[in-house]
């Protein structure tokens, strides 16, 4: 979970697009999703789902187009960020766009 300070979302957001831009070429990385909270505009869920989480924590956390986004985050967080590592049980998708 990640709550920014009130009136600084538009420069959160352009530091972490860039990042997410990156993230989807690496070999590692399978998805990431981006949540807002509909009623607090300056809090977000992020998850990102990796193939490989030593790979995750030794490599692609330190990768040079994530360090303006680590740099920046401690003045935009109005409050330290929630970090979990989660093991996937399950997955589904919707099969068919249109429904009857």
């Amino acid at each position: 979970m990640l709550t920014i300070k009130p009136g600084r979302e538009d420069e959160f957001l352009a530091l972490l697009h860039p990042v997410l831009d990156a993230m989807r070429y690496e070999a590692t990385f399978i998805n990431a999703f981006l949540h807002h909270h509909p009623d607090e505009p300056n809090r977000f869920m992020l998850y990102e789902t990796w193939a490989d989480l030593e790979d995750l924590m030794e490599v692609q956390m330190h990768r040079p187009y994530r360090q303006a986004f680590w740099d920046s985050l401690p003045e935009l967080l109005a409050i330290p960020r929630e970090i979990a590592v989660w093991t996937p049980m399950r997955s589904d998708i919707a099969l068919f766009s249109g429904r009857s």
